[in-house]
């Protein structure tokens, strides 16, 4: 199932970090026998400062990492590295020193971990250097240009996994308002690269839907206004239906109902719908709700059925809540 890809994340940055950390740590660990009391204590901080750095780091990758992957992927590494700590032996910090053969076996390990963070080094490192001759994206994402919303993250794709175009609200114009940045990205990802599918992803909190909810029809003729314009029907479709809520609901509504529009004008565009009507390439749309850290995903379904999908009556499949 093509959403098991989604459930993979580049753990390359941590490791990355993680095995620069661990060598002068092992060093500073050595250095600790040769030196006099002062110059210890100097050591035994600057090795205390490194293992911080590694749980920043260890904690950090825990809000983007797959729950079901990161207990067997982080566990054994930061395992291995706290048996360093307490080789931190001081008076000042409370700490005993572990017997040389505990030592020695908390070493080994530590090198065992090394080992094991070398290979997955090289296995990234094969992947970049093929990376650098093709690219073979799978998927093709709609993102908005919001700081707070990353879809790697989200997503857990990794670098070659998804060709990108991100803009303000997330949005495909009309095939018939012509060329864009955005009709440009995705003739090439679609003609070109081939992708085998289409992900428009809307957000919580989105300033450019605001911006399109509190826009009047005759208004400026800013840079910003004329690109959220191509929203306006998902706009005249909330005021026609959730005319009865508060603003900030009929925002949230406007939201999700912008994704479903640019997913209808998708199959405005000819070579989209040649290929979605051949099942060749299938479209879906996401929306993620940052304040309650909830991620909603659905499909475009041209012939099934279920929930119905604006006006033209197409429908949806496949729709998952994730937390």
């Amino acid at each position: 199932m093509i959403w098991l890809a989604l459930d993979k994340i580049n753990a390359f940055f941590f490791l990355y970090c993680t095995h620069v950390s661990l060598n002068p740590l092992l060093f500073f660990f050595f250095l600790l026998k040769k030196r006099n009391e002062k110059e210890n204590g100097i050591l035994k901080y600057i090795l205390l400062i490194l293992l911080k750095l590694i749980d920043r780091l260890k904690a950090g990758r825990e809000m983007v990492w797959p729950i079901r992957q990161k207990a067997s992927r982080i566990a054994p590494t930061m395992a291995a590295l706290s048996f360093l700590r307490p080789g931190l032996s001081n008076t000042h910090l409370g700490v005993h020193r572990p017997s040389s053969g505990s030592n020695q076996r908390n070493l080994a390990q530590a090198e065992e971990v090394q080992v094991g963070l070398l290979h997955e080094i090289k296995k990234e490192s094969e992947h970049f250097q093929n990376l650098a001759q093709v690219q073979d994206p799978k998927f093709m994402v709609i993102a908005c240009a919001d700081s707070r919303v990353c879809p790697s993250n989200i997503l857990g794709f990794q670098p070659g996994e998804a060709f990108m175009i991100r803009n303000v609200a997330n949005l495909v114009p009309p095939f018939e308002n012509g060329a864009s940045e955005t009709n440009a990205a995705l003739e090439f990802a679609v003609n070109t690269l081939e992708v085998e599918n289409i992900f428009v992803i809307g957000h919580s909190s989105c300033a450019g839907i605001e911006t399109l909810m509190t826009m009047q029809d005759d208004g400026d003729s800013s840079f910003t206004h004329r690109w959220v314009v191509n929203a306006k029907v998902a706009k005249l479709r909330t005021k026609a239906d959730a005319l009865h809520l508060s603003f900030d609901q009929q925002c949230r509504y406007c939201e999700k109902e912008s994704i479903n529009r640019s997913l209808l004008n998708l199959l405005a565009y000819p070579w989209i719908a040649d290929k979605v009507g051949k099942n060749m390439l299938s479209v879906h749309g996401g929306y993620y709700d940052f304040l309650n850290c909830a991620f909603d995903k659905w499909t475009l379904d041209v012939n099934g059925s279920n929930s119905t999908l604006g006006d033209k009556q197409y429908l949806v499949k496949d729709r998952e809540l994730w937390f």
